[in-house]
């Protein structure tokens, strides 16, 4: 790993520090930003996005995907429920996930391609 270069003055830059401050996330907004990025933290979550990408599934598809069990795949789905970044329609007494909008793909898509950078 390479060692970051710090800074060894203690020179501060009113200019661009005054440029910076109103463009600072407010405590709630950061807040928010952090947690919504935390429902990816989980390699369990990234596997269900990713068979998410591909088709709705119920939660017994995507247990046999991803060889979980049914409790495992539903908590996960009430996690994304609550983060807004999947839904739900109901088919008999099927019911069937898919992704809330597009932007959770492009979210996806873009964090896989920042790590596949060399």
């Amino acid at each position: 790993m390479k060692e970051i270069e710090t800074c060894t003055c203690s020179i501060i830059h009113d200019d661009i520090v005054q440029k910076v401050i109103p463009s600072i996330l407010n405590d709630d907004k950061a807040s928010d930003l952090a947690s919504f990025f935390k429902v990816f933290s989980d390699p369990t979550r990234i596997k269900i996005l990713s068979a998410l990408f591909i088709s709705e599934m119920c939660v017994c598809d995507l247990a046999a995907s991803l060889n979980m069990t049914h409790s495992a795949i539903s908590h996960q789905l009430r996690t994304f429920k609550a983060a807004k970044l999947v839904k739900s329609r109901k088919e008999g007494k099927v019911v069937y996930y898919s992704l809330a909008d597009t932007h959770i793909q492009q979210i996806f898509h873009q964090g896989y391609e920042h790590i596949c950078e060399d």
